[in-house]
């Protein structure tokens, strides 16, 4: 899977990939892989990025045109 919008919001930001990598604690070459789609990114990378670039998970993969996040979860405020 190719996720187009890790590399536009990426760039938007003026971010390089070793700048990302390094948020995510990884290798510039492995977050390289996910922009790419050799790799599939853990859910948990994703994550951290929707939280990193104050967005939505499906905004990151695609599935939404609406870059705001959604509402917390009455769940997460336990």
């Amino acid at each position: 899977m190719n996720i187009e919008r890790l590399k536009e919001i990426r760039e938007d930001k003026d971010l390089l990939q070793k700048d990302i990598a390094k948020i995510l604690d990884i290798t510039q070459v492995q977050y390289s892989r996910y922009e790419t789609g050799v790799r599939v990114i853990p859910i948990y990378h994703l994550i951290k990025l929707a939280s990193f670039y104050n967005t939505s998970v499906d905004y990151l993969l695609g599935l939404t045109d609406e870059r705001k996040p959604y509402p917390k979860s009455i769940l997460s405020k336990k």
